[in-house]
């Protein structure tokens, strides 16, 4: 399980919450046989999108954030709920492009810089909060940063890391989202320091790999301020599909829909896409949803 902790400043200034998702990127590895960029790029967005669920407020909430970028990746999708468990999956999960003049794994460039990263909230109300963004860099922390900024409105630093051994296995995985409460986004003096802070650190990963905690990872990116540890969680990789679900899905389609389908073959395979779990349907069940 990952390790995920939510925080704030003695001075109620910032809030931050930060993540050791290596587990749970290292379980996405493991069911989508990922190429060593899609890993990278896949654990990224889960692992942000798992901190941002973790801000939801109600118990059933969930967040879907989808990175369309138009790369050889294609679409990037994770969805979570309000404790930071969270699911995911990359269209084309087996890329294979150059590392980067760095040695680094060019996660834009199997991502792209072309599209536009959504995020889709259902909040239980009639209709879910949608907001969007064009996609400022394709390395998807700054895409995440820039999200909050314009579409929320809150000054917002994002890192996060995925490294990759040889073997294509995780060695580590993390990341912090860090946010200006509104008494704290005009003070010129916060802001620096904190961005002194920031740039000055070394990668998560890096820090993770040294033996770091993910606490300590946030009381370095803030250093000068006291920081409180409001909440610890387990996070973990969870997908929600179910033999129900698939039902409700496969009604939704409409008798005449269900009815044709069944004349096609005696069975029906549907594969969840974020955890490879295979429902089959015989014919007689699926005219006895046709019925219902």
């Amino acid at each position: 399980m990952g390790k995920l902790i939510r925080c704030i400043t003695s001075d109620g200034l910032i809030m931050a919450t930060a993540l050791d998702s290596t587990d749970i990127v290292s379980k996405a590895e493991k069911l989508h046989q990922t190429s060593a960029v899609c890993t990278a790029a896949l654990g990224r967005l889960l692992t942000a999108t798992s901190m941002m669920g973790d801000m939801l407020k109600g118990k059933d909430n969930t967040i879907t954030v989808k990175i369309d970028g138009k790369g050889p990746s294609s679409s990037v999708i994770a969805v979570s709920d309000s404790c930071g468990n969270v699911r995911g999956y990359i269209v084309n999960p087996r890329v294979e492009i150059p590392l980067k003049p760095n040695g680094k794994l060019d996660v834009c460039g199997a991502v792209g810089t072309e599209g536009t990263l959504y995020v889709i909230k259902d909040l239980g109300l009639k209709e879910p909060y949608n907001g969007f963004v064009p996609i400022s860099s394709g390395e998807i922390a700054e895409d995440i940063a820039a999200y909050y900024a314009i579409s929320e409105q809150i000054p917002t630093v994002c890192a996060l890391g995925v490294l990759v051994n040889p073997d294509l296995s995780v060695r580590k995985s993390g990341g912090y989202i860090i946010q200006l409460l509104p008494s704290a986004e005009n003070d010129d003096t916060i802001i620096t320091r904190l961005e002194n802070n920031i740039r000055k650190m070394k990668s998560v990963t890096e820090l993770l790999d040294s033996g770091m905690d993910i606490e300590d990872i946030v009381r370095i990116a803030l250093e000068g301020f006291e920081v409180e540890v409001l909440d610890t969680y387990n996070a973990e990789y969870k997908c929600s599909c179910s033999t129900e679900r698939y039902e409700k899905a496969l009604k939704s389609l409409g008798k005449e829909e269900l009815v044709n389908l069944a004349e096609e073959s005696d069975e029906t395979k549907l594969v969840c896409q974020f955890c490879n779990k295979k429902y089959v349907f015989t014919k007689s069940e699926l005219l006895s949803l046709a019925e219902e």
